[in-house]
């Protein structure tokens, strides 16, 4: 095979290219301290180390859902801590003006102490976080969820709740809606009111109500009517007596499962309804003491057995409160694991990629310097060589 002149030339300047490509890719790879930038330079690596980076967004992903959560559920347990306290305080101003021994203007200061304790509640329910969304509305969190009215509060927010995942197969709440934490709270103990007739004209005193039997208790309605001083009939809402007996004060009154404690003594038909209980919002609750306490005009012992059930109105909002915090304090326990996890599978995702793609930058210089050795090498050959012929030697 004869090899002229210019297919020598053209074998050197494909040669001289193939070295200047070596260059520039080693030169890449220092600048960007990879092996290989491209899938085609090791399709294998570069396969593992796609499916390491696909995990690792998916676990940066799942921690960053994880702070947002953390964020929300940080500026909730806030505000719940002070509607507890605030709620404590009602508590409080409730026990003095059930005290007996407070003037009607006295009575009327404590009210409008209330009434700011009110207006408080309505702040903390309308917490926002720092993005200004509302922390208690729901999925609606761009709408205000409470207003106060006449009878308490409005709720204007829904009854969602969302949700982040913050693992594979693992979600939290990042909040709690409104109507759930200040709406839907029971009355009486939970399962049963006791309230006094309006009607009545003795000194009987509603005490501790309790259930001593859940699986008696039916959910109905009943009166405790007495027919003189000392003696009583339990009536149900058919009319029928289901149970009857003697009074003394200070005794309880037992039926279907049921214990109620009176106290005092009341009179020939004086009665007190048994019910189940209801929700109602802690603004109703609030609303009801402010009314009760200004408008006077009751009897101390009627007065007594409003706020008594007042009380227990707010016992159980405080318990509601508390659940809701517990709640909130595990979410925020979940969420610190998870980040720990998530925090440790990122570096272990990092090391395997770094082993993968990560260059020995140390040999990689080594490489490049005798790339250029030979490039040069090659490249002072070929002009050495270039007009060498037969007739420089035959002069």
């Amino acid at each position: 095979m004869r090899v002229t002149e210019a297919t020598g030339q053209q074998q050197f300047l494909t040669a001289v290219n193939s070295l200047e490509s070596n260059i520039n890719q080693t030169q890449n790879q220092i600048s960007s301290g990879d092996s290989f930038t491209t899938a085609s330079q090791d399709p294998v690596a570069a396969g593992s180390v796609n499916n390491f980076d696909q995990a690792l967004a998916q676990s940066q992903q799942f921690a960053s859902n994880g702070s947002s959560a953390q964020s929300n559920l940080n500026t909730e347990s806030t505000a719940l801590t002070q509607v507890t306290n605030q709620l404590q305080s009602l508590r409080d101003l409730t026990l003095e003006a059930n005290s007996g021994t407070t003037e009607t203007s006295g009575l009327s200061a404590i009210a409008t102490q209330m009434v700011q304790i009110q207006n408080s509640l309505l702040s903390l329910a309308n917490t926002q976080n720092g993005n200004g969304a509302f922390i208690f509305s729901g999925f609606a969190t761009q709408t205000q969820p409470f207003a106060l009215s006449a009878s308490g509060a409005t709720y204007s927010g829904d009854q969602g709740v969302q949700q982040v995942q913050i693992a594979a197969g693992q979600t939290v709440a990042q909040g709690d809606n409104g109507d759930a934490v200040f709406n839907q709270i029971k009355t009486g103990n939970g399962t049963f009111t006791v309230t006094a007739n309006a009607d009545n004209t003795g000194s009987g005193l509603i005490g501790a109500t309790t259930v001593t039997n859940a699986a008696d208790y039916d959910g109905g309605t009943f009166s405790i009517d007495f027919t003189a001083p000392g003696t009583y009939n339990v009536v149900n809402s058919g009319g029928t007596v289901v149970s009857n007996g003697t009074y003394t004060s200070g005794s309880s009154i037992s039926f279907d499962g049921l214990q109620i404690a009176l106290s005092g003594t009341p009179a020939a038909g004086d009665s007190f309804t048994v019910a189940p209980s209801t929700n109602q919002s802690i603004f109703t609750t609030v609303q009801s003491l402010v009314t009760t306490l200004q408008t006077g005009g009751l009897s101390s012992t009627a007065l007594s057995n409003v706020i008594t059930g007042q009380i227990n109105n707010i016992d159980q909002a405080l318990n509601n409160v508390s659940n809701v915090q517990t709640s909130v304090g595990g979410r925020l326990n979940a969420i610190t694991t998870q980040q720990s996890v998530q925090t440790s599978q990122q570096t272990q995702l990092q090391t395997s990629i770094s082993s993968l793609q990560g260059l020995n930058v140390a040999s990689a210089i080594s490489q490049l310097d005798q790339e250029n050795t030979t490039l040069q090498a090659a490249l002072q050959a070929f002009s050495m060589t270039q007009g060498l012929t037969l007739f420089k030697f035959l002069q």
